[in-house]
C-alpha cells in the first residue's frame, strides 16, 4: 500500500490509499487524517485538601509538566445556612474572614510548593460546583481535573455529587480521578 497527498482543484488536499498495482482503496480529505493540535494552558484543580484532592493535583501537576500548562487551585468555602437563618443577608468581608483567606491560601501554597510549575490559588465562598464553573469560565480553563469522593447509595442522596455537577456543567474537558486509580508518584 502506498499513502500519498494530493491536491484538489479548490486547493484543498487530499490524501489517497492505493494498492502495490495503484488502485485507489481509500480517500479522505487530509485535514480529518492529520490530528489537531492539543493545546493545554490552564488546567483548573478544586482542591478540599482530602487525600482525593491531593491525587488530583499530583494528576494535574503531571499534565502540567507535560503540556507547560499553568494549574489554578481552587478552594470553595461553603456557606452554611441554618433552618431560620435565611433571611439575613450574607455576612460581609471581615477582617476574620480575610484571615481565613489568607490561610487557605497558605494551605493551596504549601501543596505544590516546589514543583516548579505555574500555579494559582484561589478562595471564594460559595456553591462548590458552581464557583467551580464559574472560575473555569473566567480563567479560560482548557481542562477541570478534580477528585470523586465515591459516594454511592443514601450518602450520594443526601450529599449530591459536586464532581457530577462539575462534569455537567463545565465549560472545558473534564478529567475525573477515582479514589481507585493508580497514582503518579
Amino acid at each position: 500500500m502506498k499513502t500519498k497527498t494530493t491536491s484538489t482543484s479548490s486547493g484543498d488536499a487530499k490524501l489517497i490509499v492505493t494498492d502495490k498495482a495503484g488502485h485507489k482503496l481509500a480517500s479522505a480529505p487530509a485535514s480529518l487524517m492529520t490530528p489537531a493540535q492539543f493545546h493545554i494552558r490552564r488546567i483548573l484543580v478544586p482542591i478540599d485538601f482530602s487525600e482525593h484532592s491531593q491525587k488530583a493535583l499530583r494528576y494535574a501537576l503531571a499534565f502540567a509538566r507535560q503540556f507547560e500548562a499553568e494549574v489554578m487551585l481552587v478552594h470553595i468555602v461553603e456557606q452554611m445556612v441554618y433552618p431560620g437563618d435565611w433571611m439575613y443577608p450574607p455576612l460581609a468581608a471581615t477582617d476574620f474572614e480575610a484571615e481565613k483567606r489568607e490561610k487557605m491560601i497558605s494551605r493551596l501554597q504549601a501543596l505544590d510548593a516546589g514543583s516548579g510549575i505555574r500555579t494559582k490559588h484561589i478562595v471564594r465562598l460559595g456553591r462548590a460546583w458552581q464557583e467551580v464553573i464559574e472560575i473555569a469560565q473566567e480563567m479560560k480553563c482548557d481542562m477541570i481535573i478534580l477528585a470523586t469522593h465515591g459516594y454511592t447509595g443514601l450518602k450520594h442522596a443526601l450529599l449530591g455529587s459536586v464532581a457530577e455537577k462539575i462534569v455537567r456543567h463545565a465549560p472545558c474537558p473534564v478529567l475525573t480521578v477515582r479514589p481507585e486509580e493508580r497514582d503518579f508518584l
